[in-house]
């Protein structure tokens, strides 16, 4: 299942991201991460990596810096499209962790908003899911790619972008720091991170608040995916510079 979220990265989208409109952002007061945002960098690339020591203090961080239950447990859903079902799991499972300890300790958590629509079914679910798509790329995507494996791109529409992405109790801009955070962790996928990188600034996400992501990668997590998130928002930036 891992393939069906990066797959997009590999082929060509037919389209202009620069004349892509936002959608489904949260404002932001600044051009700054808040402390929420920020606190979804960590869970999620320690969520991508395995690291349960890790996801557990990010995740202790998380919810007291302002995180719902219900949105820490959407990320770590929505990490199984990109890191496996076992990873999901395993950290939906800290999760649970977490959030019992914290109970004992007598700490209530916020459950958060759940889903406000329920998802569409067949034909329309692969309508809502190609809209999505599309408007998350910039523009329609195809490729060789898909043309050589048709069920990748049917997974991607009707059930990333459809099934997960209708999912409106975590808005589009917090799945993508969720996104390029999970992929800063995984080697080897550069090219799906910086697609990524293209996504985040076309919900809304700046080139200076994703460079915050990476300082969050190099200061909570890892020098490496730092590293990695940096090169891919350049390469990202020099194909802009390039048009």
């Amino acid at each position: 299942m891992a393939l069906i979220a990066t797959a997009l990265a590999t082929a060509a989208p037919a389209f202009a991201s620069d004349t892509a409109q936002p959608v489904q952002t949260r404002q932001a007061a600044s051009n700054a991460l808040d402390a929420r945002q920020q606190a979804i960098v960590p869970v999620s690339a320690f969520a991508a990596a395995g690291d349960m020591a890790g996801l557990n203090k990010a995740l202790e961080q998380g919810l007291s810096a302002g995180l719902s239950v219900n949105e820490a447990k959407e990320i770590l859903v929505q990490l199984y499209a990109y890191a496996g079902f076992p990873r999901s799991l395993n950290a939906l499972g800290e999760l649970m962790k977490v959030l019992e300890s914290r109970r004992q300790r007598g700490i209530t958590d916020p459950a958060g908003a759940l889903p406000g629509r329920p998802a569409p079914k067949g034909d329309a679910l692969h309508a809502a899911g190609t809209a999505n798509q599309t408007k998350l790329s910039g523009g329609p995507v195809k490729g060789a790619l898909f043309d050589f494996a048709p069920a990748v791109d049917e997974y991607l529409k009707t059930h990333l972008f459809g099934d997960i992405f209708e999912r409106d109790n975590l808005d589009w801009q917090s799945r993508e720091l969720a996104t390029v955070s999970m992929l800063s962790a995984l080697p080897g996928a550069e090219s799906q991170l910086q697609s990524h990188m293209r996504i985040s600034m076309n919900v809304g996400i700046t080139a200076a608040q994703l460079q915050q992501l990476a300082a969050v990668l190099q200061e909570r997590v890892d020098a490496s995916n730092a590293q990695r998130a940096r090169e891919a928002l350049q390469r990202h930036l020099a194909t802009q510079t390039a048009r």
